[in-house]
Formats: structure tokens, C-alpha cells, sequence
């Protein structure tokens, strides 16, 4: 019996790594096998949050929009179609809600296996609520991920600007809405375009991934997370989109990679889905210190609201929502749970 309470205790500790103080992650939403790789989170002026789901784990199932209501109860929005003619898929990623009230998507083929230079920048035409038409905005990034509407201008992180470079770069793109005038843009494959506006450089050669999350603060500040090197940068941009300051916030610190991230509107705190560490951290903006809300364990499923490979946040009415894409990375597993875990910081 004491044999067996130890490994009880044990497991439990392991559980429970760094997040002392912090409530439990539960289940906010169980996803039916259409929707079986969430991961990209906005909350629309409705109230409702928007979920893609590119569905890379079970491709059989084509990419989703769905929606959150205040009720946590789902709503499909649109299949992602017509997908890109040149590979057959839709790989939808970072999601936007412009001032338009449309939807901007990062289709990212890279994870779904296809030929180099074929992700893009797509929206999605909204009326009431309602999804009307997909257009494709810009085409030819390596690896479209994140995506930020601030201003007149769209935001998207290119995670892998050249693999073979080391330190790999990557970086963030910027397009204003006036230059969608019909004609997909074409990105340069030289990582000169003119629409780059930062890169950044990523070390770590396990985890070679570069630009992901992305978010702006309400002084308009922009912040960028660098997956490989779990950190978070920051960028001061004039009118013009030129860089004036760049700070780096926060590095490691308990923190062992940086995904998908938030900025809370009322206090700055950042907030922070760690894929490698099944974590998800509070980041002081001014001092750069990290709060591990939760972490667990690697491969346990999800089933019961822990996390599982979590690339994605969302804050609403004082709850911070995961997204849990479950992929099979990083001592990972794909299972059958597929959910949205929610921690109430209340």
C-alpha cells in the first residue's frame, strides 16, 4: 500500500509541475472527430470565439471554422473551401477577426506535408454571422502561422523563412487592407519582399521553429513568440511599419517553448500556450517574469481538461481557453480526445 500511495504522490507532483496557486485546467469543449486538431483562436465582437481546425491529424476530415458561444457550445461556421489548387488541402492555422468583421486565416501546408512556397493568407467573407465566400490574399509563404489585424493592416508570422539557414530566420509580414484589391498578392521567395517587417532568428536546432504567436498590445506595440528559442520579442513600429525599439520580454523562465499567446486588454499580462512543456504561462510585460499557470505531463490524453500539446490561448470573461492540437510531436501521441481545456483565473 505505501508503494502504491508513493507512485499515487508521484504522479500527482508530476501533474502538477509549476503550478502552484493556479486552478486546474477542465474541459470547456469536447470535439466530435470533424473537428480533430484545434487550434487557432479569436474573440469576435459577438462574443463568440472562432476555432479553426485544420484537421491535420485526420485529414478525412476537411478544415473547419467553428465557433464558442458564451455557453461554451459549438457552432460550425464554413468548411474551408474552395482549398489551395495546388495541393488539395486546407491547413488553417492562426485566425483574425478584422474590423471588416471577416475572418483572416493562415493556411499553413507545411505541416500538412505539401511542396515547399504553397501556404497562404485567406479570408473569409462574414454577413450576419454567417460565412459567404473564401478569397485568397496572399500566396507563396514557406509556413503562414499566426495572424494579428491591427490598424489598416493584417499581420502574419512566417515561421521558416529558410530552413537551411543557421540561425534559421523567420519573420512577420504586414499588408494593409487596401493592397486586397482582387489579385492574390505573391510573396517573393527571397525573404526580401517588402511587406517583411521583423525577422527573427531562431538557434535551437531540436526545435528549429521560428516566428509564431503573435499579438499587439494596446499601446499598439507589437509581440512576436519564437517557438525554438521560447521567447518573446517585442516591437515598437511607426506609421511606416519600420522597427524603432525591440526588446526581448521574456526567454525560458520555465518556459520551453512559445506558441500561440494572448494580451489580456485589461492588464497587458501575456498570456502563453507552451507546446513542448503541455504548459501554459502568465508573462509580465513590464518585467518580463513568467507565471506557470499549469503543466502536466506529456501524452496523458486530455480527456479530463489536462493539457495536450497546447498551441493556442483565448481570454474571455475571465477565463483563459486552450487549444489543445494533440499532434504527434514531442513524446506525443494523437488520441481520440480532442478539446478545449479552460482555466478560470478569477
Amino acid at each position: 500500500m505505501k508503494n502504491v500511495m508513493l507512485v499515487c504522490l508521484c504522479g500527482l507532483m508530476l501533474l502538477a509541475v509549476g503550478c502552484s496557486g493556479s486552478k486546474a485546467p477542465k474541459v470547456a469543449v469536447s470535439l466530435p472527430e470533424k473537428y480533430n486538431t484545434p487550434d487557432g483562436m479569436v474573440l469576435g465582437a459577438d462574443g463568440n470565439i472562432y476555432l479553426s481546425c485544420p484537421n491535420y491529424n485526420d485529414p478525412n476530415y476537411p478544415a473547419k471554422v467553428i465557433k464558442i458561444g458564451p455557453d461554451d457550445q459549438i457552432t460550425e461556421v464554413c468548411t474551408l473551401v474552395p482549398r489551395n489548387p495546388q495541393t488539395g488541402v486546407h491547413g488553417a492555422l492562426g485566425i483574425a477577426m478584422g474590423p471588416d468583421g471577416h475572418l483572416y486565416i493562415a493556411d499553413n501546408q507545411g505541416i500538412a506535408g505539401t511542396k515547399e512556397y504553397q501556404s497562404r493568407l485567406v479570408r473569409v467573407i462574414m454577413k450576419d454571422g454567417k460565412a459567404q465566400q473564401l478569397q485568397t490574399l496572399v500566396t507563396d509563404f514557406r509556413e503562414s502561422n499566426a495572424v494579428s489585424c491591427y490598424g489598416d493592416s493584417v499581420y502574419v508570422t512566417e515561421t521558416c523563412l529558410d530552413p537551411d539557414a543557421y540561425p534559421m530566420p523567420s519573420g512577420v509580414y504586414r499588408f494593409k487592407y487596401s493592397e486586397f484589391t482582387g489579385t492574390p498578392i505573391k510573396l517573393k521567395h527571397d525573404a526580401k519582399d517588402g511587406h517583411l517587417v521583423v525577422k527573427l532568428y531562431t538557434y535551437n536546432k531540436e526545435w528549429a521553429v521560428g516566428a509564431n504567436g503573435l499579438a499587439f498590445d494596446a499601446t499598439g506595440r507589437m509581440l512576436v513568440c519564437n517557438f525554438g528559442e521560447a521567447s518573446i520579442e517585442r516591437f515598437t513600429l511607426d506609421d511606416q511599419g519600420e522597427v524603432t525599439l525591440r526588446e526581448v520580454v521574456a526567454r525560458g523562465d520555465g518556459m520551453l517553448s512559445t506558441d500561440g499567446m494572448k494580451v489580456c486588454p485589461k492588464t497587458g499580462e501575456i498570456y502563453v500556450a507552451d507546446f513542448v512543456a503541455d504548459a501554459v504561462h502568465k508573462v509580465c510585460p513590464e518585467t518580463g517574469k513568467v507565471t506557470t499557470l499549469w503543466q502536466n505531463d506529456v501524452n496523458l490524453g486530455g480527456a479530463d481538461g489536462l493539457l495536450d500539446k497546447p498551441s493556442e490561448v483565448c481570454l474571455r470573461d475571465g477565463k483563459v481557453y486552450i487549444a489543445n492540437i494533440d499532434l504527434p510531436f514531442a513524446g506525443n501521441e494523437y488520441d481520440e480526445a480532442h478539446t478545449i481545456s479552460v482555466i478560470d483565473l478569477k
